[in-house]
């Protein structure tokens, strides 16, 4: 082997090296920039759109997304260049971030779903009970006046 075909080895060698640090590194930022499961579980509010608009702040991926993107975009770059001995690991930890990515991003929405339903349905409740209230009280002055009727019959 000549000279020059030992150093393009080495210097591919040392491409996949900087290509598989670059995916990790790229996977340790997405994992680090999804929320801290603390900040999801634990609100501080005083009702429940307030949970609710907390809880939702907290479902944000940041930079996550970004990140992912990266490591996918140089681990398909080392895949294609057949610069991975072994990327089961990294083919794992992409889709397990992926799918964490994906579990925040749905959680979020429907979080924004209940946010928007829920002052409506409050709403509603209230409007109804308020009618209810409405009814009885008309219902105890109708059987006032009818006492008061019989009274003066008397």
């Amino acid at each position: 082997m000549s000279q020059s075909t030992l150093d393009e080895d080495e210097l591919f060698g040392e491409a996949a090296t900087e290509v598989r640090d670059d995916v990790e590194s790229s996977l340790a930022d997405a994992a680090a920039a999804l929320p801290d499961a603390d900040d999801i579980w634990s609100v501080d509010a005083d009702n429940t759109l307030g949970a609710l608009n907390a809880l939702r702040s907290a479902l944000d991926t940041g930079d996550a997304e970004d990140h992912l993107r990266d490591a996918k975009k140089w681990y398909t770059m080392g895949e294609r260049a057949d610069a991975f001995d072994d990327a089961e690991d990294l083919q794992d930890e992409i889709e397990r971030i992926e799918g964490a990515v994906e579990d925040v991003a749905d959680a979020k929405e429907q979080v924004g779903d209940l946010t928007s339903t829920i002052p409506g349905l409050k709403n509603a409740l209230e409007e109804l009970h308020s009618e209810d209230e409405q009814a009885e009280a008309d219902e105890g002055d109708e059987d006032e006046d009818e006492e008061e009727a019989e009274a003066a019959e008397a």
